[in-house]
């Protein structure tokens, strides 16, 4: 295609628009209407373009799976929420945490049953920790930062029951689809998990400062075991999850995490065996998005019917689900957005272009340039999800033209936008984080930038010599 030059077009407005408003949504909706303006040069054209590409992307029964997933993940937390299951876990556990290693490892061991978001897990272990700071001994920022390597540097690298995991799959399948690449996307973004160099360093990070560093700075935050801390410093009031108002209820968390984990396990397994292959094929062969769906699915049920059973009204857990559901309707309009942009760069040429105009970069510094220029990008919008919905296409393009390693380059765009999450003062990680532990988001964000760059200089390092190796 002769125009291919114009497909870059949309993303040369989406990236510098969403740096200097720090708003992802509107850059991405604003790159959609230039694109469908290009595809359609009339006033009533281009908008129909833009209408009928959105349509198209919501309507495709894979995307549909993944608008149902992440509806009810995020119900089936607000109905957690609302049940006490978080408020129990946190006073429960407080109870028994009395030293610092306990603490520390309570916030690793706890990643098993609370892994599904960064929110969720900062509700149920910062609460904890800030109730405990003074007998944990480390600083305030220092106690933050580990929790923060036990959230999102986690989250991304597990496979199922996570309300990231969806929105990865997804954004694979539009990129790596528009390039006509048949690869499964969730074996894709299986194989990039390894790759994911910037998230493994994190965490090695945090294991380090929780285990082997002790801070010489006494923290100064409000504690519950200070005696002249006032009520209204008390922890409960850190987050409404943790909420005093709330029941005691620990199993509300932990049997529906349960249940979700061993029904996807199960269905996925089920869904190979259906089609005739064996214990380890049945994984690698199954529709890992529909076992996922219909395995949440069977878990709101089998929550609403526990709940039930502990004279919670329905009218509250339906409210609930409504709620939890709707906190994620941003991140449902985010991926549709992104989805009809894909469609529309790829119609244009996209690909063509990048393959025609990518010679240029050597092969070694295709996937160390695209996390430093994601990482830029994350850094600079505060947004992870908006981060791999603007580079995954960019990413795969360069992958592909450059002869480089697919899953190495995916994970190279996972870690981008991981590093922007951890370590932006405008990401939603920080600003939780800083306010259930009661510190200035600025300064604590300015705290943690230098080991969140120390990781990113040696990821990019990694990327290189990888690249080489496989």
């Amino acid at each position: 295609m002769e125009a291919a030059w114009l497909s870059i077009v949309p993303f040369l407005v989406v990236i510098p628009i969403a740096i200097f408003t720090k708003q992802v949504l509107p850059a991405l909706f604003l790159g959609l209407l230039v694109g469908s303006y290009i595809m359609e040069p009339s006033i009533i054209g281009g908008m129909t373009t833009m209408f009928t590409y959105v349509v198209e992307a919501v309507i495709d029964p894979g995307n549909i799976k993944i608008i149902v997933f992440l509806y009810a993940f995020s119900g089936l937390v607000g109905m957690i929420k609302m049940t006490g299951g978080i408020r129990g876990f946190v006073e429960k556990a407080s109870e028994k945490i009395q030293t610092r290693k306990q603490a520390l490892l309570l916030t690793y061991v706890s990643t098993i049953g609370t892994f599904v978001a960064p929110t969720f897990r900062f509700v149920t272990i910062a609460p904890i920790m800030r109730a405990l700071l003074k007998k944990v001994k480390m600083t305030t920022e220092e106690l933050g930062f580990v929790i923060e390597t036990t959230a999102t540097p986690i989250i991304v690298l597990i496979p199922v029951a996570t309300a990231f995991v969806g929105y990865m799959v997804s954004i694979i399948q539009i990129a790596a689809g528009n390039q006509g690449v048949e690869l499964d996307p969730y074996s894709l973004f299986i194989q990039s998990i390894p790759f994911n160099f910037f998230s493994i360093v994190t965490i090695v990070l945090g294991v380090y400062l929780s285990f082997f560093h002790h801070s010489k700075d006494k923290s100064k935050a409000p504690t519950k075991l200070d005696d002249h801390v006032e009520e209204e410093e008390d922890w409960h009031n850190c987050h409404p999850a943790v909420g005093k108002e709330l029941p005691i209820k620990p199993m509300n968390l932990l049997l529906p995490l349960i249940m979700v984990i061993v029904l996807t396990l199960f269905l996925t397994w089920w869904s190979g065996y259906e089609k005739g292959y064996g214990f380890p094929e049945a994984f690698i062969k199954a529709e890992v998005m529909e076992a996922m769906v219909i395995a949440l699915l069977f878990t709101v049920v089998l929550s609403m019917i526990l709940y039930l059973g502990q004279r919670f009204k329905l009218s509250n857990l339906i409210e609930g689900f409504i709620i939890g559901g709707n906190e994620l309707m941003s991140v449902i309009l985010l991926l549709s957005v992104v989805w009809g942009l894909s469609s529309i760069t790829d119609d244009l040429g996209f690909s063509e272009f990048v393959t025609a105009h990518s010679g240029w970069i050597p092969q070694m510094f295709i996937a160390p340039l695209i996390f430093v220029f994601g990482a830029a990008v994350s850094y600079f919008i505060g947004s992870a999800w908006g981060t791999w919905g603007i580079l995954m296409p960019l990413g795969i393009s360069l992958a592909l033209a450059g002869d480089v390693s697919l899953p190495l380059v995916i994970g190279a765009v996972f870690a981008s936008g991981s590093f922007g999450a951890f370590a932006s003062p405008l990401s939603d990680d920080t600003n939780t984080i800083a306010k259930i532990l009661n510190l200035k988001v600025i300064d604590y964000a300015k705290y943690k930038l230098k080991p969140a760059l120390i990781a990113a200089g040696i990821t990019t390092v990694l990327y290189t010599i990888v690249t080489f190796i496989i």
